[in-house]
């Protein structure tokens, strides 16, 4: 996906959040986010969305950007959002993709920021759907390019921070995009992940980009788990 994709992509994704949000109330729970309140979901979004406001002018090998708290008034907190969201994409916009800004990770850039918020914002979209509808949210929210992209972005970006607690083969296999990738999982080292040349692995996550990239950030999905449902739960994201 391009650059501009990306911001395109986090528009709509925030303006189908917000509105699941506000239909759903603040002060409804969010199934998937066990805990927490549509409110909170709204902080936090907000939150990690002025982070990268400020992230664009933070020094790329320093110390995370520190922002302000989101006000807690519903009304305010929804205004605030709405200024970073716009912030955010205008500044990103204007930068481009090549320009420089902190990132964690190990990454830095302004492409890596507009990638990582459309997803970021896709999946929380989906945590306020199921706040305001239950399970009765579509099985095909996302198209399957962009789904597809969200799930090797989880895959290739946030699974491998973490070491491995099990060792195995997992095989993910993203059908209606024609996507398919190999985490090798040894326990204590970061996963490796890469295409998948075998299909004979100790497990699998098969369905569409859209179930899959809902599974792998371990949201519901129809997405199929074959083989030791172990390793595909150990495919841990933050």
């Amino acid at each position: 996906m391009e650059f501009g994709d990306y911001l395109e992509r986090t528009r709509q994704q925030a303006t189908a959040l917000r509105a699941a949000a506000v239909a759903a109330g603040p002060e409804a729970e969010v199934p998937t986010c066990p805990g927490w309140t549509v409110h909170r979901l709204v902080r936090h979004i907000a939150r990690v969305q002025a982070q990268v406001v400020l992230a664009l002018d933070a020094d790329a090998a320093g110390e995370a950007p520190r922002t302000e708290r989101p006000p807690e008034d519903w009304d305010e907190l929804l205004a605030f959002w709405d200024g970073q969201v716009d912030t955010m994409l205008t500044e990103l916009a204007r930068r481009g993709s090549g320009a420089p800004a902190w990132a964690f990770a190990g990454f830095s850039g302004t492409a890596f920021w507009a990638r990582r918020q459309a997803h970021e914002t896709a999946i929380h979209r989906l945590d306020a759907e199921h706040a305001a509808h239950g399970d009765d949210v579509p099985h095909l929210v996302f198209d399957s390019e962009f789904a597809a992209d969200g799930a090797d972005e989880v895959l290739t970006i946030m699974v491998a921070r973490f070491p491995a607690q099990v060792t195995g083969t997992v095989l993910v296999h993203a059908a209606d995009a024609g996507r398919a990738w190999l985490v090798t999982l040894t326990t204590g080292a970061p996963p490796v992940v890469g295409k998948a040349t075998d299909i004979d692995t100790d497990a699998s996550l098969v369905g569409t980009a859209d179930a899959v990239y809902r599974a792998l950030w371990k949201r519901p999905s129809t997405a199929l788990v074959n083989g030791d449902p172990a390793l595909v739960a150990a495919l841990r994201t933050p």
